[in-house]
């Protein structure tokens, strides 16, 4: 029996080789030669990189990261790699070729740790980090993120649900869907979308999200979703991943799943001063991600 994915959804960016500065770019380029990871695999090896960071000493060290504190050199060759031509582009450029997505697992797990310390009670605080203090690990966190080549993480992701405003980046008519049994790999949902095409709509949505909401709520994921764009090369593409939420569905509610139009139907009737089919597509939305959120309390 498999053991069953994560349930977290992606959003990725994918940006050309000649983006990166050596060294780093030749550390890329060996691992294009060698295949990347099949996407089938990403949330495995993720997996594996978080718990051999937990047998490591000291309790310090970050996932993909060697106990004196460097990045292992494995972990900078995680990446995911797809063709340009598979990116469906409406008034963007992609490319050239190959384009590569870092996991950078060791950025994100700093950038969790920065937002933990952040949001977390002292009694926590004192629990998670043992003998470590709160300014030393924030220190080091910082330290890790500042080494980033783009400024960002290639990859943001949620738990149980995709942010609805991230549907505003895709074109709904882009989905890609693979049905495969629910504990199989391969079942997939996922969108592509050129760098600016993505940038474009973003801030479309951004705009009417401020008519309707003010600076809270969708607005808020919206202006840092732009921001976080705003790291990469423009022909980059992006990429919205269901990741393990697909073992949450059926293949009905998969196939059927009307997430995308429904946000893009919301943008376009808050444009013409429709509250109706704001309202209704709105239902829509709530009921299909509410039976994600209740299987969340459940668990």
């Amino acid at each position: 029996m498999r053991v069953p994915r994560p349930f977290v959804a992606y959003l990725r960016v994918y940006e050309p080789l000649s983006s990166f500065e050596e060294p780093l770019a030749g550390l890329l380029r060996g691992a294009v030669e060698a295949g990347g990871l099949d996407r089938a695999d990403v949330t495995a090896r993720e997996r594996e990189v978080w718990l051999k960071s937990q047998l490591y000493a000291p309790p310090s060290t970050l996932p993909g990261e060697l106990p004196d504190g460097r990045p292992a050199p494995s972990s900078l060759r995680d990446i995911l790699v797809i063709d340009a031509a598979e990116v469906p582009t409406d008034q963007a450029e992609v490319g050239p070729g190959p384009l590569v997505c870092p996991l950078d697992l060791r950025a994100r797990s700093a950038a969790a740790m920065v937002g933990f310390l952040a949001a977390s009670s002292p009694t926590l605080r004192a629990e998670v980090l043992l003998s470590q203090t709160p300014e030393n690990v924030r220190q080091k966190a910082t330290s890790v993120l500042a080494d980033l080549p783009s400024g960002a993480v290639h990859v943001v992701s949620t738990t149980w649900t995709v942010p609805l405003p991230w549907f505003s980046l895709v074109d709904p008519a882009h989905r890609h869907v693979v049905t495969a049994t629910r504990d199989d790999p391969h079942r997939q949902v996922y969108w592509r979308v050129a760098m600016g095409d993505a940038r474009r709509r973003v801030e479309r949505a951004r705009t009417l999200a401020m008519q309707t909401f003010g600076e809270v709520g969708p607005t808020k994921v919206l202006a840092d979703t732009a921001r976080w764009l705003a790291n990469f090369d423009d022909r980059s593409a992006v990429e919205l991943d269901y990741g393990g939420l697909v073992q949450l569905l059926d293949d009905k509610e998969l196939v059927e799943d009307t997430s995308a139009e429904d946000v893009h139907a919301i943008l376009d009737a808050i444009e013409a001063s429709d509250p109706t089919q704001v309202g209704t597509r709105f239902e829509r939305l709530r009921s299909f991600w509410g039976d994600l959120a209740n299987r969340e309390q459940a668990n």
